[in-house]
């Protein structure tokens, strides 16, 4: 009997799979056009649904059957379809290959996973692909040419549905292809029940205030009308929502080129005009441009019949480290919320009053910032976010063995006055806002952990602050002095890397917490948790300064090319703070799971949770206490966290 069934499936939906996978196929035009398969090492083959062909017995008995693996490449869209076709396989006999690739450092999607692994020619995937998609998959404009149709079928093209199911097929040649690469390196059970954990709370989703989101909408379509009719005549322009118009008209006021409109060129030319009016000007094209409140026309989008969002959440999306990213409405990057009280600027918001709401707020930045309040509990039900305090800085501190800052966290848990107090030598106490202490310490602590200076401080708000270069030269060297440890774990990192690469060997860090091993595939570095983080390809180059530095094979964040991505000690460390803080996050959001508490979603470090509102406070207190828990692997990292009883979210 074989043990696993590779899959890969093509399919019709009237809805844009942008949307996510779970509206995709709750479409009611939804089916699946193609499944192409393979047993083991066998051939591959493919069943044409479209053209009438239905799934075999042995099939059916293989998707029924938990003793064969079902593996995909982005396994979540295999198995929601499949669901949606009436066959509901469990999710733990699903393994997704693209979890796999990302655990092991390579890309997300398969064409440029299995082009870094180097597939070969007969076993890529067809560049057509997306035009064929496109032909087959969505619907098409009615033309006089095609007799009016709105979708394409088999035998409206012959040889682009024989090119399509070779494409299929192609798919499963590389997603074995990348099975096969990366079968040496295993996902632990731990990662396995993760995973399942992710996949069961992504298919339950967290409900939406939809009513919520279009009032939002309503309010903002008319906040820009108002706006652009103001830039009409403080400018002059007949289009002043035109970024070439608009940008030439700030030019010539200026006297000053702009490289561009976007929003951290518009900060800076705010803050450095004198002019009323060219600030003005500045404020309404922030207003008009706002694109964060577009995750409010995504919610209406994307959200299933039962007004819940789903597949809000990619496991392993953050690459090696195994951090989740956002989808769809990003729930990762959500604006924090300042607004008091929210609980009334909401309610006057839901009014739909455009003129009380301009009258009493700052509309575009006030609809921003309620976009987290959108995601709501049901009737009879509350919402408990539940996160970790200053995770990372606890979990540096913690591999650096920096002993004050333990102590600080082990007690009050205050680290910005602390760290102010250490580098300006005056007692905490005089520590203020008022005097500007704290939020040295703070912009400090965000921006100096990884090794960063000037640069790291400028992007945390220095300058917004007021220093200038000689003040942020003087703290970053406070700083780092007053932190010894955290610049020795740097170097440490660095030198435990640097070796493993020249070496072929296992370097051990001087904490024994971190384990370093190269091969000529990948430099691996053991967490104390036991997961490994990958850096394919390792190798040696000169950096901007001719020193010798590390790089390896990576995503450039920019560009997405798979290319030379260099990496030094301060950058190491944030891989491993942040990896080992997802392990710590995993670890809870396990336990809470089996304690049967109901995730509905997590972001960064806080998992929000669906609880009856009867037992809400015992709920709370236990949630935090679980949270709170001593991790067997992470003895003497003290853990806190911390929660609230709210009917929708928001940062507390």
């Amino acid at each position: 009997m074989p043990t696993r069934l590779h899959i890969d499936i093509e399919t019709y939906s009237e809805t844009d799979i942008k949307l996510g996978v779970y509206k995709y196929a709750e479409d009611p035009k939804f089916e699946i056009l193609l499944f192409a398969y393979r047993y083991d090492d066998a051939p591959i083959k493919i069943i044409d649904l479209a053209s009438g062909e239905k799934l075999p017995a042995h099939i059916i008995n293989s998707l029924n059957n938990p003793e064969i693996k079902k593996h995909a490449f982005n396994a979540a869209f295999e198995r929601v379809c499949l669901r949606r076709a009436g066959f509901d396989v469990p999710i733990k006999d699903w393994r997704c290959t693209s979890v796999k690739s990302s655990f092991c450092g390579l890309p997300l999607d398969l064409a440029r996973s299995s082009t870094a692994l180097g597939v070969p020619e007969d076993k890529a995937k067809l560049r057509t692909g997306k035009a064929l998609i496109k032909y087959f998959c969505t619907p098409c404009k009615p033309t006089k040419v095609n007799g009016g149709r709105t979708r394409n079928l088999p035998h409206h093209a012959p040889e682009k549905w024989a090119e399509f199911v070779v494409y299929c097929i192609n798919d499963v040649k590389a997603e074995y292809f990348v099975y096969d690469k990366l079968k040496p390196y295993k996902i632990s059970d731990f990662e396995r029940s993760l995973y399942c954990l992710d996949q069961i709370i992504n298919d339950s989703g967290v409900l939406l205030d939809l009513d919520f989101a279009k009032v939002a909408l309503d309010i903002y379509a008319k906040h820009k009308e108002t706006c652009i009719e103001e830039l009409k005549a403080i400018t002059g322009l007949g289009n002043p929502n035109s970024v070439p118009q608009l940008k030439k008209w700030l030019e010539q006021a200026l006297k000053v080129s702009i490289p561009s409109l976007a929003k951290k060129h518009l900060d800076a030319l705010y803050e450095s005009a004198s002019d009323t009016t060219v600030r003005r000007v500045i404020k309404l094209r922030g207003d008009i441009s706002k694109t964060s409140i577009q995750k409010y026309a995504k919610m209406l989008k994307s959200a299933c019949n039962d007004s819940r969002g789903r597949g809000f959440i990619r496991f392993y999306g953050a690459n090696r480290t195994g951090r989740w990213a956002g989808r769809i409405v990003q729930p990762q990057n959500l604006k924090r919320n300042y607004i008091q009280p929210i609980e009334d600027v909401r309610a006057t918001i839901a009014e739909d009053d455009y003129d009380l709401a301009l009258l009493l707020y700052d509309v575009a930045d006030t609809l921003s910032q309620l976009i987290r309040t959108a995601f709501v509990a049901p009737e009879g039900m509350t919402l408990i976010p539940v996160d970790f305090s200053a995770i990372e800085a606890r979990v540096v501190a913690w591999l650096a063995g920096e002993k004050w800052r333990l102590d600080v966290f082990n007690g009050d848990g205050k680290i910005y006055e602390a760290s102010a107090s250490k580098m300006f030598n005056v007692p905490i106490e005089e520590v203020t806002k008022e005097n500007g202490l704290r939020a040295r310490g703070k912009v400090a602590e965000l921006a100096l952990g990884y090794g960063g200076s000037k640069g790291a401080m400028a992007k945390m708000g220095a300058y917004d602050m007021g220093l200038n270069d000689v003040e942020i030269k003087r703290i970053v060297k406070l700083w780092r002095r007053s932190s010894p440890a955290i610049v020795n774990v740097w170097n440490d990192f660095n030198k435990c890397a640097m070796k493993a690469v020249a070496r072929k060997c296992k370097v051990v860090s001087a904490s024994g917490l971190v384990t370093f091993e190269a091969d000529s595939e990948f430099l691996t570095i053991r967490l104390p948790s036991g997961r490994k983080l990958y850096y394919r390809k390792p190798s040696f180059t000169v950096n901007k300064w001719g020193h010798k530095a590390l790089q390896y094979k990576g995503t450039d964040q920019d560009t997405g090319q798979w290319v030379d991505v260099q990496t030094y000690g301060g950058k190491l460390l944030e891989n491993i703070s942040q990896a080992i803080s997802r392990d710590l996050l995993a670890e809870s959001m396990l336990t809470v799971h089996y304690a049967g508490y109901k995730i509905v979603l997590h972001v960064h470090d806080e998992l929000i949770v669906e609880v009856k509102q009867e037992n809400s406070e015992k709920d709370l207190k236990r949630i935090c206490e679980i949270m709170g828990l001593p991790i067997r692997w992470a003895k003497g990292l003290p853990l806190n966290a911390d929660g609230y009883i709210t009917r929708f979210y928001k940062k507390d």
